[in-house]
């Protein structure tokens, strides 16, 4: 691990399945908050995700080289959130906020990471207003129903959940 000195790296954690216009919003506003920005691309066991770790990680890179931010990396990982920050020499988790059920389980989610490692410190930030209804599994369920899911994603990550859905053939198989 190379950091400079007095560095500030942050880490953006998240299923990101798929990654939305809300999550690309949080990854530009981040991005300006900290020195070093990392993407972590995680599993959690009690989601059943659309795409794979790899595809999902491979989709948050496209998503990121397309926002031109040059401190920026996006990578994996399977284990505790705070492990995985402090081997980066991360001081900072950035998690966004969509709405009030939103704030209550992140709360308790920094409470936590606090009790863990009280030197990594957890910042919320507010997604712009007319990205707040944008989550993820809502994007899926709107395109397992034949929805447009235009408005809350890139055309690439449309044509990425697009053609899962047609793979899958029928709802809740993919």
């Amino acid at each position: 691990m190379n950091t400079k000195a007095h560095e500030r790296i942050g880490v953006y954690p998240g299923t990101f399945d798929p990654i939305t216009l809300g999550h690309a919003d949080i990854i530009r506003r981040s991005a300006k908050l900290v020195d070093r920005l990392i993407i972590g691309v995680t599993t959690n066991p009690s989601k059943d995700p659309m795409f794979s770790t790899e595809e999902r990680l491979a989709m948050v890179e496209r998503e990121v080289a397309a926002l031109n931010l040059t401190n920026v990396e996006v990578t994996s990982f399977n284990a505790l959130l705070v492990k995985f920050a402090r081997k980066l020499g991360a001081t900072v988790l950035i998690r966004g906020l969509r709405a009030v059920a939103d704030f209550e389980y992140e709360y308790q989610m920094a409470g936590m990471n606090q009790q863990l490692d009280p030197m990594i410190e957890t910042v919320f930030l507010m997604a712009d207003v007319s990205l707040q209804p944008i989550a993820s599994k809502l994007v899926k369920e709107i395109a397992l129903f034949g929805g447009d899911i235009g408005p809350f994603v890139s055309e690439a990550v449309l044509r990425d959940v697009s053609a899962r859905v047609e793979l899958s053939g029928r709802l809740g198989d993919y």
